[in-house]
């Protein structure tokens, strides 16, 4: 990514969440359904980011990270993105 300052709300792209995690595709995708990784938001028919602020407060404490409970499971996940 670009040395320009990042906002909460701006979003990267899965290479990008890859390289800031260190979690490989498979993983993402495995911990999103597991309920341990933040839920993408569909930016296209066939394209998802993550938004910076989601990826921090994951990467704060990735072992305790989980997704609310009060949030209904289509919501956190409605795909793969692929």
């Amino acid at each position: 990514m670009s040395d320009a300052p990042r906002t909460a709300l701006a979003i990267l792209r899965r290479k990008q969440v890859e390289r800031e995690t260190g979690l490989s595709r498979s993983s993402i995708y495995r911990r999103m359904h597991a309920g341990t990784f933040p839920a993408p938001v569909q930016l296209g028919v066939r394209s998802v980011g993550w938004r910076v602020a989601d990826i921090e407060q994951f990467l704060t404490d990735p072992m305790a990270y989980r997704v609310s409970a009060g949030e209904p499971s289509s919501q956190r996940f409605a795909g793969d993105g692929r």
